[in-house]
């Protein structure tokens, strides 16, 4: 998630030139820079789904369940996307807390954080409510949307054609683990995009994925809001030197 919006903000980079100078204009800097990555990455997401729209339209006719967006029915025992959601949630939470729990045992030392994409954001983070607005719109919308279609949707519905639906969802969650280029949070990543995946594989319903995705990055984004405006040192919280 946090990679495409390092990506965005790396584009224009206007913000550079300021950080020395007076604290409101860096702010304005910064509400100018996150604007325009919203309306790039706006564009970015359009364009990316037309494209795999146009591709999976090609090979007609579909199965009827190919790219659902479904509101129908949240809550159905069986295939409910926002019951199924909310389990997906909270065992993807559970389960990322143990493998950090578990890779920090074993490795003996805290990882470094220096190259994770969400260290790029810490500045933005709290600094404006226009950033904060623009952060969620970003991670908590356009970043779900746009990746649960591509791993989950496009590619790991793709490899179901060839393989066992558990293994589809294992080679997926590599595969976007490894798309965030962060290596330090690979075990993380592929325990969510597990979770990820095998929510989508019982609702067959992208709702499913997507609000699972919008809340975990929405929830990070807040939360170190939070803690930054309650007068946290989040890069210290953070571990990052």
């Amino acid at each position: 998630m946090e990679h495409i919006l390092a990506f965005l903000l790396s584009i224009p980079d206007i913000y550079s030139n300021f950080l020395s100078g007076i604290e409101d204009k860096v702010h304005k800097v910064f509400d100018y820079h996150l604007i325009f990555s919203y309306c790039l990455g706006s564009m970015t997401t359009a364009v990316v789904l037309g494209i795999i729209y146009s591709v999976a339209n090609s090979f007609q006719p579909l199965p009827e369940d190919f790219f659902k967006y479904d509101l129908r029915e949240p809550f159905n025992l069986q295939k409910g996307w926002l019951l199924w959601a909310g389990v997906g949630l909270v065992g993807s939470i559970i389960a990322t807390a143990l493998t950090g729990v578990a890779v920090s045992s074993f490795s003996g030392e805290t990882p470094q954080r220096e190259t994770d994409a969400l260290v790029g954001l810490l500045p933005l983070i709290g600094s404006s409510n226009l950033n904060t607005v623009c952060l969620l719109g970003i991670t908590g919308v356009l970043a779900p949307l746009l990746e649960e279609t591509v791993f989950r949707g496009f590619f790991m519905t793709s490899l179901t054609k060839w393989v066992p639906t558990p293994v589809a969802v294992i080679i997926s969650a590599a595969v976007f683990a490894l798309a965030h280029l962060t290596p330090g949070e690979f075990p993380q990543l592929f325990v969510l995009g597990t979770a990820l995946g095998f929510s989508y594989a019982q609702t067959h319903n992208l709702l499913t994925p997507i609000t699972v995705h919008a809340f975990w990055n929405s929830g990070v984004i807040l939360f170190l809001t939070f803690l930054q405006l309650q007068g946290y040192d989040i890069r210290e919280l953070l571990q990052v030197t």
